[in-house]
């Protein structure tokens, strides 16, 4: 609760700066020097090789910094422009582009999302797009060993499918709210049926260049991507524990590995893509501002939508959704996945966005969103509280 409480007030202090701050769009190297200290010190406590971030206000880029290192084999700094696996921050970035091809008239959100990919099965009930976008329609996430993590590459998005396709559904489309990965492929399925393009190609063509994200595109394993992170994990007691006796002899809980392979195409619309932290935040940017599409949509996306009987599931369409406090909202989505964590944070009545891209896998990044948050807060109000 006390966390709950501090953000509060974070968010109330910076709902009044709108009004109050007449400072232009650049962050003042007080407050730049501040959130690196919080930065290098998590990253420090944590072990993570590497760290970039940006910042906007009144939706505008203010800053922008990179820290440690993108590949420690080679010695490779970090910069802005290194790509980091998103993780899950590619939901959101898919379910703007569902709602593009909404308001062309292309898709409908309460249709049969069949209607779009014919490779799904004919499930009884049938789950529609808004169901599969706000994770009640039933669809599982990961339950195999290893699953999370696979390393078999699929060229076709549609051939991904196979995963789970036949695999029941856990419960009654819209009954009940799980978090589903797999959901997105669909709906990256469907999104190819409804353009009659990839979904590269679409996301490409009408959500990345539209926002400006010159540095965001699929996360190939076998492409040669200028400026990619590598990926990290810290041994864990518990895995440590578990490695055969000839692995033990030299590995030492604690310490940062290369993390497991991954080809992440099993899962491309919700855990698929690279990008960067400036790029994130141009998507918030274009957001906020009606850019992809229109705000009437934006806020269908950012509204909580709820179980056929009225229970709030804490998520809208491709977003996490806090209720508002003083007027403010906090729009967000996580990421973490073999060798990335990140998390992409949107406060709507204030245009703050802010992301937080890292190569380590769990990485806890909390400390660094509310530090950010302090600090908008404390420069623009001119006072700490």
């Amino acid at each position: 609760m006390l966390v709950v409480r501090r953000f509060r007030m974070v968010l109330a202090a910076l709902a009044a700066s709108v009004a109050l701050s007449a400072q232009s769009a650049t962050l003042p190297a007080a407050a730049a020097t501040r959130i690196d200290e919080i930065v290098v010190a998590e990253q420090a406590r944590q072990k993570i090789p590497g760290v970039s971030i940006a910042v906007a206000f009144r939706n505008q880029l203010i800053y922008s910094q990179a820290y440690g290192f993108a590949d420690l084999e080679h010695g490779v700094t970090t910069k802005p422009t290194t790509a980091f696996r998103t993780a899950s921050v590619a939901k959101p970035l898919t379910a703007t582009g569902v709602m593009m091809l909404v308001a062309a008239g292309r898709m409908t959100l309460d249709a049969p999302i069949r209607s779009y990919c014919a490779a799904w099965p004919e499930k009884h009930p049938p789950v529609t797009v808004r169901q599969v976008m706000a994770h009640l329609a039933g669809i599982r996430h990961y339950t195999k060993q290893g699953e999370a993590a696979g390393k078999t590459h699929f060229f076709e998005l549609q051939d991904s499918l196979s995963l789970f396709k036949n695999d029941p559904l856990l419960h009654e489309p819209g009954s009940k709210y799980f978090y589903s990965t797999y959901g997105y492929s669909l709906l990256g399925c469907a999104m190819e049926g409804a353009s009659g393009a990839t979904y590269e190609r679409f996301m490409t063509d009408n959500v990345f260049a539209r926002a400006a994200m010159t540095r965001t595109r699929l996360d190939r394993i076998y492409e040669i991507v200028p400026d990619r992170a590598r990926g990290y994990q810290v041994l864990t007691q518990e895995t440590f524990d578990r490695l055969p006796p000839a692995i033990r002899s030299f590995a030492k809980p604690g310490e940062v590995y290369n993390a497991d392979l991954h080809d992440t195409s099993m899962k491309v619309p919700g855990g698929g893509l690279l990008s960067t932290a400036e790029d994130l935040v141009r998507f918030g940017i274009a957001l906020n501002t009606g850019k992809l599409v229109d705000m009437a949509r934006v806020e269908e996306m950012w509204t909580e939508q709820k179980t056929n009987d009225g229970r709030g599931t804490g998520y809208g369409l491709g977003f996490g959704v806090f209720p508002a406090q003083d007027g403010i909202r906090r729009i967000s989505h996580s990421g973490n996945q073999a060798g990335a964590a990140s998390f992409l944070v949107i406060l709507p009545e204030v245009g703050v966005t802010y992301a937080i891209m890292t190569n380590l896998e769990d990485a806890e990044l909390g400390t660094i969103s509310r530090g950010i948050a302090n600090t908008l807060r404390d420069t623009f109000m001119g006072s700490r509280q």
